[in-house]
């Protein structure tokens, strides 16, 4: 046995008596190893069970050029958008027996380009970054591709026709919520739009504006504000508060909102309250995403929720498919898919009376 204790293939060489590079041979299914009789792969490996003996996976990869990891690079890992992606990601790499490398990038292009770095400096096979509330550039992920390092935007769409991306369908969400308010009768309606540099953002105001002009809705701009920009994904909690307290201020009545997030919708809940307002009796609210939080609040949230595990499973499904294509020597296709986002109504909009 090792000096650290672990059985190695000179350990297994010892106990049954063949030489090292046989023993090799046959516990990591070289080619060779269909040369060596049968009887003699049969001792080598009840020789390797009986002592316990467990294949390196680190050497083997360095044989191989093989690392079966996929780097995991996280925006911001304390956003709550990200949690159920990851556990779509994880759990398809886990059923093709890839383990995923996660990186947290706290939002900062210094951190993003260092862990960048250190993941392709440790082989990953492919590189998938969860990308929600991301106000930093990345062009370096162009480059990526230069490395043969296939990757997949999830969370975004990014206008690079280099990388892979999935996302929901924001433009066609978004005017799915404003829908769902019109359809209850409410036509004063103040709007929290989310942060410029979110391409997010414009995408789902564009949905908004679309409705309204099918449905000859007016938007007042009074009751539109946006949220500041911010490298921090949960400061839209406050920031939701906030600009619901700035809108009752003004004195412009509004029956219904529409935040630009769940946690921006969940903000505004707690300034309505603090203000005596009964949501949904005296205003109806909905947000976009479908966190965790959504249905746990009082009341609970009324959303468009992003099939966010789906998203995470695609994008490794995806990312899996260019590992493949390049093994066997083809291009990997570069894929768009946009998720159908989903209605889920809750407790928090209402008729108007």
């Amino acid at each position: 046995m090792g000096r650290t204790g672990v059985v190695t293939i000179r350990d297994v060489a010892r106990e049954c008596g063949y030489s090292a590079s046989t023993v090799s041979i046959v516990l990591n299914g070289a080619p060779l190893s269909r040369y060596i009789p049968a009887d003699t792969k049969g001792r080598i490996e009840s020789a390797a069970k009986r002592m316990g003996y467990r294949p390196n996976p680190l050497a083997r990869s360095l044989r191989s050029q093989r690392s079966n990891i996929v780097g995991v690079m996280v925006i911001d890992i304390t956003d709550p958008f990200c949690t159920p992606i990851l556990r779509g990601l994880e759990n398809a790499l886990y059923q093709a027996s890839y383990l995923s490398l996660i990186a947290d990038a706290h939002n900062e292009p210094h951190r993003f380009e260092r862990y960048l770095e250190m993941l392709l400096d440790r082989r990953v096979e492919g590189l998938v970054v969860i990308a929600n509330w991301l106000v930093a550039d990345i062009k370096l992920l162009a480059d990526l591709t230069e490395c043969q390092v296939p990757t997949v935007i999830a969370g975004r769409s990014f206008e690079n026709r280099l990388v892979s991306t999935v996302s929901v369908d924001n433009e066609s969400g978004a005017s799915m919520a404003l829908e769902h308010l019109y359809r209850l009768g409410h036509r004063d309606i103040a709007f929290l739009r989310g942060p410029k540099a979110l391409s997010s953002s414009g995408q789902r105001w564009k949905g908004i504006r679309a409705f309204a002009q099918s449905a000859g809705l007016r938007l007042d701009s009074k009751k539109i504000l946006e949220l500041p920009e911010s490298l921090d994904p949960n400061s839209s909690f406050e920031a939701g508060a906030q600009l619901t307290a700035e809108l009752l201020r003004q004195g412009n009545p509004f029956t219904a909102l529409v935040a630009y997030d769940d946690m921006t919708a969940l903000g505004a809940l707690r300034a309505l309250k603090k203000k005596g307002l009964r949501v949904p009796e005296d205003c109806s609210v909905i947000g976009f995403d479908d966190v965790a939080q959504a249905g746990l609040s009082v009341p609970s949230l009324t959303t468009v929720r992003q099939p966010m595990e789906a998203m995470g499973s695609l994008s490794a499904g995806i990312v899996l498919d260019a590992i493949k294509a390049m093994d066997e020597k083809q291009d990997a296709p570069v894929v768009r898919r946009k998720i159908p986002a989903e209605l889920v109504v809750r407790e928090s909009t209402l008729a108007l009376k």
